[in-house]
């Protein structure tokens, strides 16, 4: 079985059909959607871990302590990215779903990028990205 543990920051209460959180180091929810052999085999939802400035690795350990393979995020600054990549759980766009199952759905269809140096936030400031 090919087994992909997905992450997608989102409002609470998580799910299928929650909001996307633009900025998962202070988002309410990670909704964790497990994917084998390319189909959802199931849902579950994490209470994210807010970080605060210079903390970017703390929701990067909770991920990877939980499993997570793939996260799905809207910006991201360096360093968390770095730090993802050390972790081994690839970073991709969420490409402005607006939804996680929207989310998932383009990344079982191949439709997303990952995340590179190059698209990461220049000026990832606290309140969000500004570059």
């Amino acid at each position: 079985m090919n087994r992909t543990l997905i992450a997608v920051p989102s409002s609470a209460p998580g799910g299928i059909d929650a909001q996307i959180s633009e900025h998962f180091g202070h988002c309410e929810m990670f909704t964790l959607v497990e994917i084998d052999d390319g189909r959802i085999a199931k849902v579950d939802s994490l209470t994210g871990v807010a970080h605060q400035q210079g903390g970017c690795m703390v929701p990067v350990d909770l991920l990877a302590d939980h499993g997570v393979n793939v996260l799905i995020a809207g910006r991201m600054g360096m360093r968390p990215l770095v730090g993802f990549s050390q972790v081994g759980i690839d970073v991709y766009k969420n490409g402005g779903a607006a939804k996680v199952g929207q989310a998932i759905q383009a990344f079982l269809d191949g439709s997303m990028a990952k995340f590179s140096p190059e698209s990461s936030c220049a000026n990832h400031v606290e309140g969000g990205c500004h570059s």
